[in-house]
């Protein structure tokens, strides 16, 4: 009795056709805990800087170009690991990111001045810079099609957790211990997960299938998650699939994906820029109104509660709902609540309601970007569109902190900035609906990568995706 080779089905297309098991589940936790390392990250050494200002009377110019290298170095660890992600392996990049990260960020305990803070904050913001698309492409992977946005954005939460994780930290460590302990604490911590990623975490089969890895890799991979799970069906070898796969970075930037990069890139670069100058400048621009720095503080703390409720939320909206709806929405509502901000955030229980709006709906919406470029490419370029993405958003948050300086050093109110701010917005949700026209009559996500398909088509007639 022969086998209808047609008719079965490739690794990718069995894990999209199967409930999530409790092994996946786990796969997405364990993203969850890495990519608290990022919110950490943000919160603690942001806080440290004006320790270092005053202990070692460093000048302030020099800690903003320390916090300017930091970011690049950021995006290069991004857009360089990403490309290595999607041809190497997603879990390996993500080890390492994780242990250079995590060692960078300790040393920093142990330095002296300056100079060497400096370096290590580079060294280390070159992992962090490669942890986030590995993780996320991983979590993307190992999941199902119809749950994928949902615990993409679940596992991007994590952020929002470790903002509020590092904060209750600094808190309680810098006081007793000073800041070279909280460093260290902050370095090792997540160098605890690396076992766990090891033991529980497989390499993608996409990515196994790429590099024509064996059949029992590949039944391995698929065991570790779905242990009880018949795979007679399942076409494991897939060795003369594709003789020649495009590199990660010919297809985003192809003829198919070029409209959709472009417009997943101008999100991202509105998105994050537009969340940093909100972080970065409302507590003295609160200040200028008269305002308390404890208020101005109470503030950036009910921001950073409602973020993390919002992110959660859109994670399990995004399920049910269109993940291009879901974020046009979150950003008109930020369009809204700015809007009502510099109209009526004047008195002090008015700017907690607008900063509880404007967390809700801003981290929310920089969480469904996420799951929506994650979605947006093959498994095959999945790294390198979701680490190019995050850089270019990365690159808004360095010129929106630049644009953001500017607009303080003129003097300019609350309101102003905050209105000034529904311009980028609104050009994040004119990106949104392009790309949701540019999906309408496609399905969900079009599985473009490796199939056991007896003659397979040409990749270059891949369609596009979003």
């Amino acid at each position: 009795m022969t086998t209808d080779v047609s008719a079965m089905l490739s690794p990718q297309d069995f894990i999209d056709q199967n409930p999530m098991s409790r092994r996946q589940w786990r796969i997405v936790v364990l993203g969850l805990l890495m990519m608290v390392a990022e919110g950490l990250d943000s919160t603690v050494v942001a806080l440290v800087y004006p320790k270092i200002v005053k202990e070692w009377g460093t000048p302030l110019a020099t800690v903003t170009a320390t916090v300017a290298l930091g970011v690049l170095a950021m995006v290069v660890g991004g857009v360089a690991v990403g490309p290595l992600a999607d041809r190497y392996g997603r879990k390996v990049v993500a080890v390492a990111g994780i242990s250079v990260f995590g060692l960078g960020t300790a040393c920093m305990g142990l330095a002296h001045n300056i100079g060497a803070f400096a370096g290590l904050r580079i060294a280390a913001c070159l992992g962090l810079g490669a942890v986030l698309p590995a993780v996320l492409a991983l979590v993307a992977d190992w999941t199902p099609v119809k749950r994928r946005s949902q615990t993409v954005t679940l596992a991007f939460a994590g952020v929002a957790v470790g903002t509020t994780v590092g904060g209750i930290l600094a808190s309680a460590l810098i006081p007793a211990y000073g800041w070279p302990t909280l460093m260290g604490v902050c370095g090792l911590a997540p160098l605890l997960l690396i076992p766990a990623i090891v033991l529980f975490v497989p390499e993608s089969v996409s990515v196994l299938a790429a590099r024509r890895q064996s059949v029992s890799d590949v039944r391995n991979a698929l065991c570790a998650v779905r242990p009880d799970q018949d795979l007679s069906g399942v076409v494991l070898d897939q060795s003369a699939v594709r003789r020649r796969p495009r590199s990660a970075t010919r297809v985003i930037l192809s003829r198919d994906f070029a409209l959709t990069t472009v417009l997943l890139w101008l999100c991202f670069f509105v998105g994050l820029g537009v969340v940093f100058v909100i972080l970065s400048y409302l507590p003295l621009l609160v200040e200028r109104m008269g305002l308390t720095t404890a208020q101005a503080g109470a503030a950036i703390a009910v921001f950073g509660g409602a973020s993390l409720v919002g992110e959660l939320a859109v994670a399990f909206a995004l399920k049910r709902f269109d993940r291009f709806r879901v974020l046009a929405a979150l950003w008109a509502l930020g369009v809204f609540g700015l809007g009502a901000a510099a109209l009526w955030a004047v008195q002090f229980a008015a700017l907690l309601v607008a900063a509880f709006v404007l967390g809700l709906c801003l981290p929310a919406a920089n969480a469904a970007l996420q799951a929506v470029a994650a979605v947006a490419y093959s498994p095959s370029a999945r790294a390198t569109g979701v680490s190019w993405a995050n850089g270019m958003g990365r690159l808004g948050a360095l010129a929106s902190g630049l644009f953001g300086g500017m607009m303080v050093q003129a003097h300019w109110t609350l309101a102003t900035v905050l209105l000034v701010l529904t311009v980028p917005v609104g050009l994040g949700i004119l990106a949104t609906l392009t790309l949701h026209a540019r999906s309408r009559g496609d399905r969900a996500e079009p599985y473009s990568g490796p199939r056991p398909l007896p003659a397979p088509a040409p990749e270059g007639s891949v369609p596009s995706s979003v």
